[in-house]
């Protein structure tokens, strides 16, 4: 050998102190070649060895139960001291066969046999060579194999990289030593004194806490580099877990130090307390003893409350449960069971409070009060679900307050625009670090009545995203059938929502949940005229913002002409929310002037109002006449309420292409390709040739490009407008129409029929193309919204085209043949 390592075992492997001849035992590595080359027999006596992998080099001891162990030990002893050390895959198996022991072991030198007081036998072992079994040759008395011994690969000793490797093993090693209090401190000594690389790599491998599987598979690999390296890895693993393991346990005792000091100074204080004369936390339980007697629950309700005070009893103020558990008890006492307000019948009184606050809405008012007359006849009912559908600005909300009022209700309101969390409406569980009930509830609580006028606001834009459905949620309480038992997670009780009144309001019906909008009783309210514009701006409006800005109705005034010239340039809307806010600026500017003391007109005109407000910002849509071939005027239902639409065509030369333009969606296009293909299949109706097609190039626009524009009510627009520009014939003047068209020539009915005859009335049309199925439109419509209309019922495109399409052709006509 080059080198010897003498190394006491006593200190560094062995716990038990050997005799004085033992006390020193040469280490014997791979890499050692002084000459005393150990001869390994072909077939070896093999000891399965139980949770231990021994590496070459490495002194163990081990104690020997079994039978056969222990008879070859005695018998190996005897002989040449050697034997094959090989690990077993399964520890529990007491007599293991060949399939239950790995292929490569560790032959192993017996150094002493150690009979203890306790009648057991201790060996010490020594690792020299590795091996791999060839085959078993016998298994009595115990098993014997045939053997190779294996090559150990040794880097070169330039390998800079395999001396980093060696270095970063010492130093991840001393590491795990001082981190682990399983390993005594003297095994650091050992690391820095060992200087075979091979040894230090085997003396690593059998002293970590890595895994049986994983220390068999170091010592399968030949290559000393490969294994150094998937050492390296396991260290740092377990360097890892270690570092870990301390920083919690060094955050566990820094929190009990906490809790123990937190527990002393409670401790403390509740002495102090019961000196003075009274613990908070009693008090605060009588209290509460003290609101319940008072609530008018029933029995269900009343024994969970028991049950809940009687855990808040038991808990420690300290704990977070507490906090959770107090206020848990709060809620159910702020809310208000069976505590109702008592409804005023007076329906004259109703009435009258309705029609003062708001103009119009015929429909709400009717339904609001056929409630209160069933209500007064039979004293209970189960509370309609209303739901106020129509454009911004008509009143949909204001009118719930209004409707409280009339029914000496209290009033509460919750906008659902932009809600997508389900537990909004039905609260979080209560075992959440600050979980609270759902806004049901806590709108409940704060109006402290359970049949107030509850208000569901912009109940179409409601969302939807991984938190739930909000809308699914709200059908439990929407529906009079359920809503008697409506669970709430945080509260865990039912509470009685059957004599609410939910008003809920929404822009559009097309957003909402159809399982909703089936609950639900559905009233439109619709857009208001010039006329009742004028009148909701001189009744409600200006008194309004004159007590709002504090003036009085001497300092200020319009007449019913400035105020419709206000309407019309400066407000464009179904509503009357950007009126209010046109009348707000107007008075505003007044109030300047009076605190400046400067002169200004008590009396607006309209002058004043475009020196306040400057230019129009809105030029009516006036029908623009029947000069041009292929220019049609349409009607269109928008959110704000209805519009009329110019529909434009134009001819060149070409082959029959046929463009479409103004931002227009499918369905819109699809109407003005289906227009043209009737036109195409009916040309001889209309004069025309059919090959007529093929030499000219269709354009459609639709003015106002920026504004997107979809849905097929523009079908019967757009056929007339074909049709004039190929017949070159004039439209009928001041004529709007709407209507959906089809490829057989039927006229289907369309919705938002109100809307668009306002939009038709304001921009001065007399005539109006409708199909004949929405006549029953027309007829719930007021009579005075018909006011200077004439409407014209169709069933197919034939008798659109022949009543629009004048025999009188345009100025200076196309020659289309």
């Amino acid at each position: 050998m080059s080198k010897k390592n003498n190394i006491a075992v006593s200190d560094y492997f062995l716990t038990n102190n050997l005799n004085d001849d033992a006390d020193f035992i040469p280490i014997i590595s791979e890499e050692d070649d002084s000459g005393e080359e150990l001869v390994v027999p072909e077939t070896l006596p093999i000891l399965p060895l139980r949770n231990t992998v021994l590496f070459p080099g490495i002194v163990i001891p081990i104690t020997v139960g079994r039978d056969k162990s222990i008879k070859l030990i005695r018998e190996a002893f005897k002989k040449d001291k050697i034997i094959g050390t090989v690990a077993q895959r399964n520890p529990n198996i007491n007599d293991p066969a060949e399939k239950d022991l790995f292929k490569v072991g560790t032959v192993a030198q017996i150094l002493k046999i150690l009979d203890m007081p306790d009648n057991s036998t201790s060996v010490i072992i020594q690792g020299r060579k590795r091996f791999e079994i060839d085959n078993i040759t016998n298994d009595e008395p115990y098993i014997q194999a045939h053997i190779n011994v294996l090559p150990e690969d040794q880097p070169s000793k330039k390998n800079k990289e395999f001396e980093a490797i060696i270095s970063s093993l010492k130093d991840i090693s001393l590491r795990i030593i001082q981190l682990n209090n399983n390993v005594p401190p003297e095994a650091a000594f050992a690391i820095r004194n060992i200087e075979s690389p091979s040894f230090l790599i085997n003396f690593a491998s059998s002293n970590s806490d890595i895994k049986t599987e994983e220390k068999q598979k170091l010592l399968e690999i030949n290559d000393v580099h490969k294994r150094g390296l998937l050492l390296l890895e396991y260290l740092t693993r377990e360097l890892q877990l270690l570092e870990l393991k301390r920083d919690i346990q060094s955050k566990v005792k820094t929190d009990l130090d906490q809790q123990q000091r937190e527990y002393l100074l409670h401790q403390q204080m509740k002495t102090i307390q019961d000196e003075l004369g009274g613990n908070p936390v009693d008090q605060e339980v009588q209290e509460l003893e003290k609101k319940a007697k008072k609530k008018k629950w029933n029995k269900e309700v009343a024994a969970v409350f028991e049950k809940e005070l009687g855990k808040l009893e038991r808990l420690n103020p300290a704990a977070g449960e507490y906090s959770v558990q107090l206020n848990y008890l709060h809620t159910m006492l702020e809310l208000p069971w069976n505590e109702y307000t008592k409804d005023n019948f007076d329906l004259n009184r109703a009435k009258d409070i309705l029609d003062k606050e708001h103009f119009g809405l015929e429909k709400v008012k009717d339904r609001i009060l056929e409630h209160l007359a069933v209500l007064k006849l039979k004293g209970n009912m189960k509370a309609p679900i209303l739901c106020l559908v129509g454009p911004p600005g008509v009143g949909k909300t204001s009118l719930g307050k209004s409707i409280a009022k009339a029914l000496d209700r209290k009033y509460c309101r919750m906008s659902l625009g932009g809600l997508h969390d389900e537990a909004e409406i039905r609260g979080h569980r209560k075992t959440y670090i600050g979980a609270m009930p759902g806004r049901i509830i806590q709108n409940l609580k704060k109006v402290k009545s359970a049949n107030p006028v509850f208000m569901l606001d912009e109940l179409d834009k409601v969302g939807q995203d991984y938190h739930g459905d909000p809308a699914s949620a709200l059908l439990e309480v929407l529906d009079p059938e359920q809503n008697s038992t409506f669970n709430d997670n945080f509260l865990e009780l039912e509470f009685d929502l059957s004599k609410v009144m939910f008003i809920a309001t929404a822009n559009t019906l097309g957003t909402i949940h159809p399982a909703l909008r089936d609950r639900m009783e559905i009233i439109e309210v619709n857009g208001y005229t010039i006329e009742e514009k004028i009148e909701i701006a001189a009744r409600h409006l200006l008194p309004k913002q004159l007590k709002e800005h504090g003036l009085k109705k001497t300092q200020f005034s319009m007449t019913k002409d400035v105020l419709e010239y206000a309407i019309e340039n400066y407000s464009h809307e179904s509503g009357v929310r950007q009126l209010d806010k046109t009348i707000a600026s107007l008075i505003r500017n007044v109030a300047k002037k009076i605190a400046f003391e400067e002169l200004y007109n008590r009396k607006l005109g309209k002058d004043d109002i475009q020196k306040i407000l400057g230019a129009p910002k809105y030029t009516k849509d006036k029908y623009q006449g029947n000069d041009y071939a292929g220019v049609v005027t349409g009607l269109a239902w928008t959110a704000a309420g209805g519009d009329i639409l110019f529909v434009e065509t134009s001819l060149s030369k070409g082959k029959g292409a046929l463009t479409l333009t103004g931002n227009l969606g499918d369905v819109m296009k699809e109407s003005a390709v289906i227009a043209l293909e009737y036109i195409k299949s009916h040309a001889g109706q209309l004069g025309l040739s059919p090959d007529v097609f093929e030499k000219w190039n269709i354009h459609v626009h639709v003015p106002e490009g920026a504004i997107p524009k979809d849905g097929p009510s523009a079908g019967v627009t757009m056929i007339t407008s074909l049709g004039s520009a190929f017949t070159q014939r004039k439209v009928r003047s001041n004529l709007a129409m709407t209507g959906e068209i089809t490829l057989r020539g039927r006229v289907l009915p369309v919705g938002g029929i109100k809307e668009k005859i306002l939009a038709a009335k304001r921009a001065g049309i007399t005539d109006i193309i409708l199909c004949q199925e929405n006549r029953k439109d027309i007829e719930e419509i007021p009579e005075y919204y018909l006011t200077g209309v004439t409407f014209h019922y169709v069933g197919n495109i034939q008798e659109v085209l022949d009543f629009a399409l004048l025999d009188e052709k345009v100025a200076n006509p196309l020659d289309i043949s």
